[in-house]
C-alpha cells in the first residue's frame, strides 16, 4: 500500500522564497541606514557642539558673570548683554617705598613712607568677547588684560623730619601719599601682572571645559601702554 509524504516537510521552492525575502529586507535596511548616516551624523555633531556652547557660556558666567556671543559652525548661538564691565582675574600685594628730601638754605626736610597695596589685573568687558565653536577647535576672542586698580592695605610713616626753618607742609605729605598707588601700579606692570591675568583666564577655562577640541585664546586689542608717571622724588 502506498504511503503519502510527511505533511510537516517544507518544500524547496517555499524555502528559497523565504530566504530571498530575508535577504531583500536586510539589504533594504542597510541601504536606508547608509543613506541617512550623513544626516544623523550631522545632527548628532551639531547637538554635541550646542551642548559644548552651553557649557562655555556657563563657564564664562561662572568666571566673569559674562555671557559672550557664542558662534557654532558660523551660526550665532547666543548673545546677551552683561552688566559687568570689568573682570578682575588676579590680585597681588606689592610693598612700595617713597622718600622725599628737600633742602633749602641749608635746612632739610624729609618724608619716608612705605605702603602695602593690592593691585588687580583683568579684562575690560565693554569690548566684545566672542566664542567660536568649531568641530576641530574653540576660539575665544577677548581683549588684552590690563591693570584695573589698586587698593590700599596699609601705609606706614617711617620718617617725618623737619628742618630748622624748612618745615613739612600738609601739601608735601599729601603729594607723597598720593604717589604711592602709582608706584604700586608701576611695580605690578613691571612684574607682568596683566600677562598673569591672561594665563589665569586660560587656565580657568581649560579647568572648566573638558573637550577634545583645542581651546585657543586670541587677544583682539593691543596690550595697554601702561606707563605710570615719573615718581622720582624732587631734589633741590
Amino acid at each position: 500500500m502506498a504511503t503519502s509524504a510527511p505533511s510537516g516537510r517544507i518544500s524547496w521552492p517555499l524555502a528559497f522564497t523565504l530566504v530571498a525575502i530575508v535577504v531583500v529586507a536586510a539589504a533594504v535596511f542597510v541601504f536606508v541606514r547608509l543613506e541617512t548616516w550623513p544626516a544623523r551624523t550631522v545632527t548628532q555633531g551639531t547637538a554635541d557642539l550646542e551642548r559644548l556652547g552651553k557649557d562655555l557660556r556657563s563657564a564664562f558666567v561662572e568666571i566673569a558673570h559674562l555671557q559672550p556671543r557664542i558662534t557654532i559652525n558660523n551660526r550665532s548661538f547666543a548673545q546677551e548683554v552683561s552688566p559687568t564691565t570689568e573682570l578682575a582675574v588676579v590680585a597681588r600685594e606689592f610693598k612700595v617705598k617713597r622718600e622725599f628730601l628737600h633742602t633749602w638754605a641749608g635746612s632739610s626736610k624729609r618724608i619716608k613712607l612705605v605702603g602695602l597695596f593690592t593691585v588687580k589685573a583683568g579684562f575690560d568687558l565693554r569690548q566684545e568677547v566672542a566664542v567660536d565653536v568649531q568641530p576641530e577647535e574653540i576660539v575665544v576672542r577677548v581683549p588684552h588684560a590690563k591693570i584695573l586698580g589698586t587698593e590700599e592695605k596699609r601705609v606706614d610713616v617711617l620718617a617725618l623730619d623737619n628742618g630748622l626753618w624748612n618745615r613739612i607742609s600738609s601739601a608735601d605729605l599729601q603729594n607723597e601719599l598720593a604717589a604711592l598707588p602709582d608706584l604700586a601700579r608701576k611695580e605690578a606692570t613691571e612684574n607682568n601682572l596683566a600677562t598673569d591675568a591672561e594665563r589665569e583666564l586660560e587656565r580657568q577655562l581649560n579647568k572648566r571645559i573638558h573637550t577634545r577640541q583645542q581651546l585657543r585664546l586670541i587677544f583682539t586689542s593691543p596690550p595697554p601702554a601702561d606707563k605710570p608717571p615719573d615718581t622720582a622724588s624732587p631734589q633741590s
